[in-house]
């Protein structure tokens, strides 16, 4: 049996570990409510993680490293933009690219600035955010529950942590709330009575993948300079496709996305806690709990792309009717 303060300790991790996974599965939510299918989260990420790491090494400040790793991001968007909405190319190929073209980018990038095999160097003092006091923590830890609660797993962690969990509300009232979010929304479902409307749909969906690169950019940001201390090669692991079986597990929804992610950084979270996890009867080895994370995507991927039903229009160029 666990202790309360491990559980506590966990559910830290956990929400450590779900904020770069948050940031992208949001960042999905809009650019697939408007009918732009996204696989290169992945790569949008990985760019604004090395940018972030560049920038915030050579000016000595997170905030700047942050500002760079959204302006790659969204320099990675606007390619897929034009790819996928000017040009209307096949969308599922034009995240591929933006995957590649990252992967292979950030390396050639790191080893021709830094010459440390695609790192960037270890970032330290300003150049990281560091962990945020709320108030009152200190005359709240006595009390018994909500005491460690508040001060162990609410409290304690990174301004970009709390802008993740932010964006979870913020999205639901943009969607659901405002013009611009139910014209995205109609732009996803049935673009041409948008059109008819006299709305532009290319600049609907261009302005929804401009916030996916944005979110795209802080989660990089977050994992190169909140999490880790640096850019390493491939330091995303994966994170923008568990981000995408996320999506879909929520049915592109924001308070869904909240709970799917918060899952895979709880199983992510206790991997790294028990590597070899003893059940008594039969222990379970390491790999398998490393692997936990992605065979969770996998079966969501099998088991529920067919009962999640995607925005009608999502995936298709739109060609305006002369």
């Amino acid at each position: 049996m666990m202790d309360f303060p491990t559980i506590l300790q966990i559910l830290d991790s956990a929400v450590r570990l779900m904020t770069p996974l948050l940031l992208a599965c949001l960042a999905g939510l809009y650019s697939e409510r408007a009918g732009v299918f996204d696989i290169g989260l992945e790569g949008k990420m990985l760019m604004a993680a090395f940018t972030a790491a560049s920038v915030a090494y050579a000016t000595n400040s997170a905030w700047l490293g942050l500002c760079a790793g959204i302006l790659g991001a969204l320099a990675m968007s606007m390619i897929h933009g034009l790819a996928a909405i000017t040009f209307r190319g096949n969308q599922l190929i034009s995240g591929v690219a933006i995957n590649f073209l990252a992967s292979g980018l950030t390396v050639l990038l790191g080893q021709k600035i830094f010459g440390l095999a695609g790192r960037t160097p270890s970032l330290q003092g300003p150049a990281r955010f560091g962990e945020i006091t709320l108030p009152f923590v200190d005359a709240l830890r006595p009390v018994p529950i909500i005491g460690p609660i508040y001060a162990e797993l609410i409290s304690g962690h990174s301004i970009l942590v709390y802008v993740a969990f932010a964006m979870v509300p913020l999205t639901w009232w943009v969607l659901y709330r405002t013009r611009f979010g139910l014209r995205l929304r109609a732009v996803g479902e049935n673009p041409a009575s948008v059109d008819t409307a006299g709305v532009s749909v290319a600049r609907m969906r261009f302005a929804a993948v401009a916030i996916c690169g944005v979110l795209c950019g802080i989660a990089g940001a977050y994992l190169a300079t909140g999490i880790s201390a640096g850019f390493v090669k491939e330091m995303t692991a994966g994170r923008g496709f568990i981000a995408l079986a996320a999506l879909i597990f929520a049915k592109w929804r924001p308070w869904s996305a909240l709970g799917a992610t918060f899952l895979f950084g709880l199983l992510e979270a206790l991997a790294n806690r028990f590597p070899n996890l003893d059940l008594g009867i039969v222990t379970v080895p390491s790999m398998f709990m490393s692997a936990l994370p992605y065979i969770l995507t996998v079966v969501i991927l099998a088991g529920f792309v067919g009962r999640a039903v995607p925005p009608r229009a999502g995936g298709e160029p739109y060609v305006k009717e002369r």
